[in-house]
């Protein structure tokens, strides 16, 4: 079977299933000043949902425990992979030492003046800044983006043109949606970084996916080509009995 009929089976299958929203989504022509974005939580949420890796369906990660809840669109940035490279960014602007990847995507906010129903959706978002967040050794950066063409939120361009309000709002929930009352805070938000520092953070996700996952499609392809040619072979079998 040649290359350009495994590329016409992979738009069939396409066709037919659905994609995981990590590995199957595009993160888009134009990232990272415009990402795809896989919405796992909506504000009205009053559990957290998260994506089920293996299956690629949501999953009920937990009932929010307190008053919390996200304050905007939450999700992540489909292939993109937190690990050696973002790690690296975060020990290099933190000065830290030890810190590793929490091997998952990259985490997203998405700021819009619409009210949005519900999550298991994809939206085009254009990244503004974020939060270098350290979660109990692991770098877990939070990228701030604003929906794309939204009518109030896209005039900002960066985070530094947020309103107060809305950037500590923010904050107070990735300080605080871990916290236990009588624990220790396990969250750290060390900086909040620009646009250009956010397109870096993506950036690199994207080097730690590839790193990680690239050669899925071409890992997939030998199997399927060994699959195939193993079916030849057991026909062949069956014909000379």
């Amino acid at each position: 079977m040649s290359q350009e009929s495994f590329d016409k089976l992979w738009k069939m299958i396409g066709l037919r299933y659905k994609s995981h929203p990590w590995h199957g989504l595009p993160i888009g022509d134009e990232a990272p000043d415009m990402v795809a974005s896989f919405i796992e939580v909506i504000p009205s949420d009053t559990v957290k949902y998260e994506i089920d890796k293996r299956s690629g369906y949501l999953k009920i990660d937990r009932p929010q425990k307190f008053s919390n809840i996200v304050p905007a669109l939450y999700g992540f940035i489909p292939q993109t992979y937190c690990s050696q490279q973002v790690a690296a960014y975060c020990m290099e602007k933190t000065g830290r030492e030890n810190i590793i990847g929490d091997d998952d995507p990259l985490d997203i906010c998405v700021l819009t003046e619409r009210e949005v129903t519900h999550g298991n959706i994809i939206v085009n978002a254009i990244p503004i800044g974020g939060f270098r967040m350290i979660d109990g050794g692991e770098a877990d950066d939070k990228i701030i983006a604003v929906l794309n063409k939204d009518e109030v939120y896209s005039q900002w361009t960066d985070i530094t043109e947020l309103p107060d309000n809305i950037l500590n709002r923010l904050k107070h929930y990735f300080l605080t949606y871990k916290q236990l009352p009588g624990e220790p805070p396990k969250c750290e938000i060390t900086h909040v970084y620009g646009r250009e520092e956010a397109l870096e953070v993506i950036r690199r996700s994207q080097i730690d996916y590839d790193n990680a996952y690239g050669n899925l499609e071409e890992a997939m392809t030998i199997t399927l080509f060994e699959a195939f040619h193993y079916s030849q072979r057991q026909q062949e079998l069956l014909k000379g009995l």
